[in-house]
């Protein structure tokens, strides 16, 4: 599908510095940079990621909750709040008007998977199999 420069979006991600991870952008770097839809990723502090995606393809809420399930902290200042706000408005009326719905249904699902598949699989059960059935 050809790139479209009306429905580029260049936004700031802003984290929270109160997290166990000190380098939130440069670890969410590695996890969007395979996402459809996200064009360039830029690490510029600690805690801002600049990102240009396609809203034909996903858009700025679908990225920051996809990213609060797998566990970053974003900030939520107030001046942050508002303005994600209305980028989330705009966003979403955009692509209402441009006809991309269902653009972003299966995102959040995707991210969880490829988080998955880096960590350790198997049973965490620790009790025999013919224990499992009971409390």
């Amino acid at each position: 599908m050809p790139i479209d420069n009306d429905t580029l979006k260049h936004r700031l991600i802003h984290f929270s510095d109160m997290h166990p991870d000190p380098d939130q952008a440069a670890s969410s770097m590695l996890l969007l940079s395979d996402v459809k839809g996200v064009i360039k990723l830029h690490h510029i502090s600690q805690v801002c990621l600049s990102i240009e995606y396609d809203i034909q393809f996903l858009n700025l809420m679908v990225l920051e909750e996809a990213l609060a399930d797998v566990g970053y902290h974003l900030d939520n200042t107030l001046m942050h709040k508002l303005k994600r706000a209305l980028f989330y408005y705009s966003e979403e009326t955009q692509q209402a008007n441009l006809g991309y719905t269902q653009c972003c249904k299966d995102f959040t699902k995707r991210i969880f998977i490829n988080e998955y598949s880096h960590h350790e699989h198997g049973c965490r059960d620790d009790r025999p199999e013919h224990w499992r059935e009971y409390l």
